[in-house]
Order: structure tokens, then C-alpha cells, then sequence
């Protein structure tokens, strides 16, 4: 009888209401989350491998522990060993810092549905620093429709070191990345989620991190879509340059000599405690690098993760075209303004320092031809100054941002791909403060991530941000749902894969807007700049 069915269902949710915690069974053991007080399931630190440690740090990862008696998932901040950054972790006893720090947490909202899409976040911070659990994605979380997951990866030396030996191979981060993603494929069904439709997401490297993803033949089949926000494999920040080069320079900083003698260099690295990895670290650089990221490696007869760099798999075809939503925020370069007064100085002295690390060139004389390009078409042949500091800011957001998101868009498009969603985020209101000596303000680096997943409390905050955050949450659901972020039927603009020209493009504001020419004319200007001198990844 069809009242049966009814009561059977309204059975379901009184016990689901009342409940304070879950068991799943996952192939390691079972687990136990709590429910939250907004209303879904939380499971923190489940390992989902064994990161090696002592001589072996810097292998692929182990197979996780596994238990018979439920895991209590309860312990959120568990971190890697990384520099002592935005995390400030000398001061802050909150997080429990270990070299064995391969865990997820996963999200279920209180809900009967089953074989929901499932969205795996993965977090940014130049590859050096950061964590999972920074906040809880409440908001995406509310409408019930997604199981969400986030987790740790080694960084720094033991997440990125690449030698192409044996014990040092490189990407061990990225291995970490897709053991996840293998966790998530054999347990995320009992979480409520379908292993069918995961998309992989994240902002800065952790865009970048899911931008690769998809072009190692090791993830095949482990995703469905991808969302790289501000961060690119394409980016001058996004693959090692010369891996070799950065093993010897990081080991001279730790005052390690024999770095021509790679074994002496290996058995250096091997043997080198974790904390003293850490105790330099490369924030700063004026050439956009990241210094150590995931990297091309050398076959030695072991599972390669990067076997080609980005832009020529890309050029052949040669990688799943899932839909693809990419962009990056209108003035990324505000990320740099900290460094103006000391930068400012430095390029007028000597600007070469400032030339993205993947260009390279023959002779001096290319380098200062180019260097006389650059300076003519965004300083107009004047001295960087507080005059021109909006110049700054979008010769920083091009650099290491926007350049590599119209390039990776251009060869997407010439490739076939018709599933890409390229954005520009503008939101800007009264609580942004202006760039400095100017009355302009600007989207800085991820600041879209604040709405979408914000935990304020929203009576708090202007009307305009308020719009914003509604907004951001409804294109990405739609995403993370339909592969697309404006579905039809949808009250918003309609946006259309990206094409020839990189158009069209969405911009992000209270007020949407389709667009051509992505960047404008500042694309093709790279364009021909990168078409003659791109120094491409190689392998160790």
C-alpha cells in the first residue's frame, strides 16, 4: 500500500533525526562520525594511506591501517609537516603536527538519498603548506545534495622532491592525491555517495593539483569533472622546470655542498630529518615559481604519475575531456602587493628577476628585447611606481595566474574539448579595502572561495555579498550536479563552453555577464612571447 511506503520513509527520518552518530563499514574497518550541529555527518582524519617515513619519505604512499573495532573519526586537525606559514604552527596548539598524515574527512548530509555526487577538495598553498580541514563547507553542504571530502598530502621536499631514483622518484604528493582518489572509489558508496560522478576541486595548487590530475594516466577513471580555480597546470608555478636544478639549490640553502654527485645528493635527502627539510622555504619568488611542485618524471620502472608536461599532453588530445569550470579572480596580483616596496625597487633594477621561470632564452639580447616588450606594453617604458601599481597588479595576475588559465582555455579548445567553462571572478563591496595609492579595488587570489563556503553569520554582512555568496553556491552545486554551472532551465545567464578566442567567458559579480576575449589583448601578447620562448618541464 502506497501509506506504507509513506511510513516507512517518515520512520527512516525520525530515527536519522534522533541520531547522533553513524557507523559505515569501509574497507579498512568500520567508522564512527557524529552529526553535526547543521545537520550532517562528519567523519574526521579516516586514514586513507600510510605515509612512509625515515629513508623512505619520499616514496609513494603505503596501503592504510586497517581495525575491527569502529574508528573513532574525530580528530580534525592532524597536519603534514610543511613551513611555518599562514598555518602558524609554531603558536598554534590546535594542530597536531605528523609525518604519518595521510587522512580524509568526509562530510555526509543527514539525508535518505544515496549515490550522490561527491566533490573531493583539494586544498592550496604553494604546495608548501595548509591542510584538509581549514573550514567545513557548510553551505555547500545545506542543500543535502553532495558528499563532500578534503584531506592531507605531504608537502614541501617529502610531497615534491624529484630525483628520478629509486627512493626519490618524485610526486609523492600527487601519489598521496591519488590514493585518495582510489580510497574514494572503494568506499565513498557507503558514505552515500556515487564513486561514478566525483568531481575533483580546488584553488591556487590545489587548482593546479586538480587541473593535472587530469592528465595522469594514473587517475583514469578515478574523476568525472574538474574545477581549477586560479591555479594551472600551465602556470609557471604548476610543474617543475628542472627538478635537478632545484634538488641541488635547496640542498646548497641547507648547506649541503656535494650536490654534483647524485647518490651523495640522494643519501643527503634520505637521511635529513623532516623538520630540517622545512626550515627553509620559498614563498617569494620573483619569478612565479613555486620551487618545489608536482614534476615530470623519469621512468625507472615504477608507477609514474607525470609522464609528459601539461601543455603537450594537452596538445595531444591525449587525456579525458570531462567538463572543465577554470578562471581565476579579476586582480589575482593583489596577492603581491605585500611585496611592492621591496619589488618595486628590484624591477626597475634589474627586471629579468621578474620573468616567469618557464621562458627562457639563447642570448642576453632576446632576454632584454623581451624584457623592452613587457616594460612598454604594461609600465609604458615607466619605472614601476606607485603611479602605476594597477600595472603591477596585472602584470602579477598574468604572470602566475590569468596566462596560464587563457593558455590552458586556447589549447582545450584545439584539442577538442568542448566542455570547458572558463569565469572571471569581480565581486567587490564595501568591506574590500582599495589597492593601496589607488581608489580601485579588486578580486584578489581565491577570494571566491570566502562566499561559497563562508560560515559567518550572514545578518552580519553586506547585502552585495549576500547576493554573491547565493550565487557562487548555486553555479557550483549546479556544477558539482549537471557538469554544468548554468543547467537549462536555471534563472542565470546562459553560459556556454568556452571556443574559439577564448570566448565566451562569465563574468562573476550580483550582476553575471557573458564576455569575449578572455584577459583581452593581454593573451595573445604571451601568446607570442611563450610561442617562441617556453622553456618546458623535463624530467630528472
Amino acid at each position: 500500500m502506497w501509506w506504507q511506503g509513506i511510513v516507512f520513509y517518515t520512520c527512516i527520518a525520525l530515527v536519522m533525526a534522533n541520531r547522533t552518530w553513524r557507523i559505515i563499514n569501509t574497507d579498512q574497518g568500520p567508522v564512527k562520525g557524529y552529526r553535526a550541529n547543521e545537520g550532517f555527518f562528519v567523519f574526521y582524519g579516516i586514514p586513507y594511506a600510510t605515509a612512509p617515513t625515515g629513508p623512505n619519505k619520499f616514496k609513494p604512499p603505503l596501503p592504510p591501517p586497517t581495525w575491527d573495532e569502529p574508528f573513532e573519526a574525530v580528530k580534525k586537525f592532524l597536519v603534514c609537516p610543511q613551513v611555518d606559514h599562514y598555518t602558524n604552527l609554531k603558536i598554534n596548539a590546535v594542530l597536531n603536527v605528523k609525518e604519518d598524515c595521510l587522512v580524509t574527512n568526509v562530510f555526509m548530509p543527514d539525508t535518505i538519498e544515496s549515490n550522490l555526487p561527491v566533490v573531493v577538495d583539494i586544498h592550496g598553498g604553494a604546495f608548501q603548506f595548509g591542510y584538509g580541514h581549514k573550514k567545513t563547507p557548510l553551505n555547500l553542504l545545506k542543500p543535502g545534495k553532495i558528499v563532500y571530502v578534503n584531506f592531507n598530502y605531504r608537502l614541501g621536499a617529502p610531497g615534491f622532491l624529484c630525483l628520478g631514483t629509486r627512493d626519490i622518484p618524485g610526486n609523492a604528493g600527487m601519489k598521496d592525491q591519488i590514493a585518495l582518489l582510489r580510497w574514494v572509489q572503494r568506499n565513498i558508496a557507503s558514505f552515500g555517495g556515487n564513486p561514478n560522478d566525483v568531481t575533483i576541486i580546488g584553488c591556487s595548487s590545489g587548482g593546479a593539483s586538480a587541473d593535472i590530475i587530469m592528465f595522469s594516466k594514473l587517475a583514469k577513471g578515478l574523476f568525472h569533472k574538474v574545477c581549477a580555480e586560479c591555479g594551472f597546470s600551465t602556470a609557471p608555478f604548476g610543474v617543475q622546470i628542472d627538478p635537478i636544478a632545484t634538488a641541488k639549490m635547496i640542498a646548497k640553502k641547507l648547506n649541503f655542498t656535494d650536490v654534483d654527485d647524485l647518490d651523495a645528493l640522494e643519501n643527503f635527502y634520505k637521511n635529513s630529518p623532516t623538520d630540517k627539510l622545512f626550515s627553509v622555504s620559498f614563498l617569494d619568488e620573483t619569478n612565479s615559481a613555486t620551487v618545489l611542485a608536482p614534476c615530470v618524471e623519469r621512468n625507472i620502472g615504477q608507477e609514474m604519475f607525470l609522464d609528459d608536461y601539461p601543455s603537450n599532453i594537452l596538445r595531444s588530445g591525449d587525456y579525458p575531456k570531462v567538463p572543465l569550470l577554470i578562471g581565476v579572480s579579476n586582480r589575482e596580483g593583489i596577492y603581491r602587493l605585500d611585496m611592492f616596496e621591496t619589488w618595486k625597487t628590484m624591477m626597475n633594477s634589474n627586471f629579468s628577476d621578474f620573468l616567469p621561470v618557464d621562458l627562457s632564452f639563447e642570448t642576453d639580447d632576446e632576454r632584454e628585447i623581451v624584457i623592452e616588450k613587457i616594460k612598454r606594453f604594461y609600465f609604458d617604458n615607466k619605472p614601476v611606481s606607485e603611479k602605476n601599481i594597477l600595472k603591477y597588479v596585472d602584470y602579477v595576475t598574468d604572470v602566475m595566474f590569468a596566462y596560464g588559465a587563457a593558455k590552458a582555455v586556447k589549447l582545450h579548445v584545439e584539442a577538442g574539448h568542448k566542455q570547458v567553462y572558463l569565469f572571471e571572478y569581480a565581486h567587490t563591496d564595501e568591506t574590500d579595502p582599495y589597492i593601496i595609492h589607488t581608489t580601485t579595488k579588486g578580486a584578489y587570489h581565491c577570494e571566491h572561495r570566502e562566499p561559497l563556503i563562508d560560515q559567518r553569520d550572514e545578518h552580519q554582512l553586506p547585502d552585495t555579498y549576500k547576493q554573491i555568496q547565493v550565487i557562487l553556491r548555486e553555479l557550483w552545486l549546479n556544477f558539482f550536479t549537471t557538469g554544468k554551472p548554468v543547467p537549462e532551465g536555471s534563472i542565470y545567464p546562459a553560459w556556454p563552453p568556452v571556443g574559439q578566442n577564448r570566448t565566451p567567458y562569465m563574468v562573476i559579480d550580483t550582476q553575471m555577464m557573458l564576455k569575449s576575449n578572455f584577459i583581452q589583448d593581454r593573451a595573445p601578447f604571451w601568446d607570442e612571447i611563450y610561442k617562441k620562448y617556453y622553456n618546458s618541464p623535463r624530467a630528472p
